[in-house]
């Protein structure tokens, strides 16, 4: 989608306002406001109904910028130069003099920060003077949007604004790693984990579900489309919408087809879409076929896994 100045300049008035807008990225889309404001981040946990102990990922536009927030690592700026902008999010611990919003953090001494390479939204970040705290732009535990009138749906006229960019390329949230001591992965996303071992040279140790939640997307029940859902099926029900990989030649109307040729990531750019189509079609279950567990396959039976939670 083309950049267009006057769409951008209204995403700024608002937020310059202390107001939430929708936002794209090229993972899912988000709900922003300023990270610096205490008044704007309290409305991004009141219209999710977020739990205030689910702490917020801020977006900057480059690294210079979060250095006035974070304390940067060597680990940090291996993984930065390599993947960044990009769908991953790190973890780091904050400066003593940063303006991030006690907030944003629960009142803890680190933040989750991320870089989109969505050209909107960087074109916006560079206009702005503050970085933005932008969770997904969905109700908490529900499904995450993947185009702006998905935010519309879930949101309707309780939010400004939503800078329209298109259907989100990636459809998964980023991968989180914690980059405080040891590195560790603490939610599956757009960015295969097999790629970050690579650039740091080591096995990472995977904690997506700690007893203690302190990262996003580890809720035993998330992203989930409000129907009941069953992984790794052979056979549908009667009635059920039946989600496969590839197209089979016995097909049938309550068939779904997230790639038309086997791909993983198409699978995963049309996951979210597919949830919400099928429940907004009236069905009343979901079944899944079994998805490979490799690569961004890993992250897609994680999405599967805390849905079923219903």
């Amino acid at each position: 989608m083309k950049l267009n100045q006057s769409n951008i300049k209204k995403a700024k008035k608002y937020l310059d306002k202390n107001y939430c807008i929708g936002i794209p990225t090229e993972t899912v889309y988000g709900l922003a406001a300023n990270a610096y404001s205490n008044y704007a981040v309290k409305k991004i946990f009141k219209l999710k109904k977020r739990p205030k102990s689910n702490p917020l990922i801020v977006h900057y536009s480059n690294i210079d910028d979060l250095g006035k927030d974070c304390l940067i690592n060597n680990n940090f700026l291996k993984l930065y130069k390599k993947f960044s902008p990009g769908p991953i999010t790190y973890i780091l611990n904050l400066n003593k003099n940063s303006k991030i919003s006690k907030i944003v953090t629960n009142k803890e001494n680190n933040l989750a920060v991320r870089f989109p390479k969505h050209k909107i939204l960087r074109e916006l970040l560079n206009k702005l003077s503050y970085p933005i705290a932008a969770p997904s732009a969905n109700i908490s535990t529900k499904l995450s949007p993947v185009q702006a009138s998905d935010v519309k749906e879930d949101f309707g006229n309780k939010i400004k604004y939503i800078l329209d960019g298109g259907k989100c390329n990636i459809g998964l949230e980023s991968t989180i790693i914690d980059l405080r001591n040891k590195p560790k992965v603490l939610r599956l996303g757009g960015l295969e984990v097999s790629r970050i071992e690579k650039v740091l040279g080591k096995k990472i140790k995977n904690n997506t579900n700690p007893k203690k939640k302190n990262a996003p997307g580890q809720s035993r029940l998330h992203y989930s489309p409000g129907i009941p859902l069953r992984m790794n099926v052979v056979k549908p029900k009667k009635n059920e919408a039946y989600i496969l990989l590839k197209k089979k030649k016995n097909s049938s109307s309550n068939y779904f087809y997230l790639s038309k040729k086997n791909n993983l990531k198409e699978a995963a750019k049309n996951l979210y879409s597919f949830l919400r189509k099928i429940k907004n079609k009236g069905y009343k279950s979901i079944a899944v076929e079994k998805i490979r567990n490799i690569g961004i396959g890993q992250s897609i039976n994680d999405r599967l896994k805390r849905a079923s939670k219903f």
